[in-house]
């Protein structure tokens, strides 16, 4: 059995924690997730691999986005391989177009089997109405060209007001 905490990316704290089956899926788990916040569980969403930083890796899609072969996806995911330790984490993606941002967090994994999962045992804060406004901030690198005032213009000493239909 895994106790599993799931917090809203918000300013507030929204916070569930749920037991799940530890041979659940992520299909699954994403359906119990969504259902926790008062979501009906019919929008695309993606679990990303994360480290101890919340750095995100590599997607867990919801369907199996490959043209030929054997493509990841949800379904094909277990708890228990895909998060078999304490500690472990993800970020779950629900609804693409909202992009309600979850951080999925390991906190307990137990050999007791429990009846009736998964099971909703702690609620914290209620989900806003809207999903939070995400920014996406890039480092600004270099390029190599230098700044717009290090430009050399060598065409900078014709005058702005050069008529070019006199030619």
């Amino acid at each position: 059995m895994y106790k599993i905490r799931v917090i809203l990316d918000t300013k507030e704290d929204v916070i569930r924690t749920i037991l799940v089956e530890d041979n659940l899926n992520l299909e699954d788990l994403h359906l119990t997730i969504a259902k926790s916040f008062g979501f009906g569980g019919r929008e695309m969403a993606s679990f990303y691999r994360t480290d101890e930083e919340w750095n995100q890796g590599e997607e867990i899609p919801l369907f199996n986005m490959e043209e030929v072969g054997e493509g990841i996806s949800m379904q094909k995911c277990v708890l228990n391989d895909t998060l078999p330790e304490e500690n472990d984490k993800l970020i779950y993606v629900y609804d693409f177009l909202k992009m309600w941002t979850f951080y999925v967090d390991v906190i307990e994994v137990s050999s007791e089997k429990k009846e009736g999962l998964p099971q909703i045992i702690l609620t914290v804060g209620e989900i806003p109405n809207e999903a939070p406004e995400k920014e996406f901030i890039a480092e600004k690198l270099d390029d190599g060209f230098g700044d717009e005032e290090d430009i050399d213009d060598e065409f900078g000493h014709f005058d702005d007001d050069f008529d070019y239909t006199e030619y």
